[in-house]
């Protein structure tokens, strides 16, 4: 890909602190109250940032992002497992994204689907997908899967939540920003892949181990987003 430029989003701190770290940076703006930040990452331009939680805070990055410059979209950090194969550290790659809490079942409307869109459910571009897996199988050998990501304004801790959004939309993660992200890149017909490692099973134990394994978690996010680049 030619004359690209390469825009990577983290929600938290520890989701974008390894870039800060790696990223030789040449400049940095503020727009809507967030610090973005462009250089160059293994010869590619990049442009990164911490998005803040949730999907208008993803939204708004991911917009400003876009009109900074950005030709593709990678969106990197944590998430809890729906899909019972997954274990903690494990990685998921988007095949799509779709927001879980949008709920207009009243007027007749399918769980999730957002009303007179063209589309709610959200596929990511397939050559960062592809990169993505191959990154997998060389990083993570077997921990890597491929599946839909879900997003919401809410921390899923809970067994029978969890079980709900898996019967309901087979998701394989849930988390607070993808969809948006996706939502937003579609919109402006832009190529975009959600990598999240599993810092957690999405249950009662969810609380536990959030803080414990969310560096090393956001660590194997890192990797993967280099990897991606490097291929790119």
């Amino acid at each position: 890909m030619s004359n690209q430029k390469i825009g990577i989003i983290g929600a938290m701190n520890e989701e974008i602190e390894l870039l800060h770290q790696q990223v030789k940076k040449a400049s940095h703006f503020v727009k809507a109250g967030i610090s973005f930040y462009e250089g160059h990452f293994y010869g590619k331009d990049v442009i990164f940032c911490k998005s803040g939680v949730g999907k208008v805070n993803a939204a708004v990055c991911t917009q400003a992002m876009l009109d900074a410059g950005a030709t593709s979209i990678l969106f990197t950090g944590v998430a809890g497992a729906l899909d019972p194969k997954l274990a903690i550290g494990d990685i998921v790659i988007s095949s799509s994204c779709i927001q879980h809490d949008v709920d207009v079942t009243p007027l007749g409307f399918k769980r999730g689907e957002i009303p007179y869109q063209a589309r709610s459910e959200y596929v990511a571009d397939k050559t960062l997908v592809r990169l993505a897996q191959e990154a997998g199988e060389n990083l993570f050998t077997g921990r890597c899967l491929v599946g839909k990501v879900l997003s919401g304004d809410q921390f899923i801790a809970s067994r029978s939540v969890v079980d709900e959004l898996y019967r309901t939309f087979g998701g394989a993660c849930a988390e607070m920003e993808g969809a948006a992200v996706a939502q937003v890149c579609d919109m402006n017909e832009t190529p975009f892949v959600v990598i999240r490692s599993m810092s957690d099973k999405a249950d009662g134990s969810a609380h536990v181990n959030f803080a414990e394994f969310t560096i090393q978690a956001s660590e194997h996010s890192f990797l993967m987003i280099q990897e991606i680049v490097k291929g790119l």
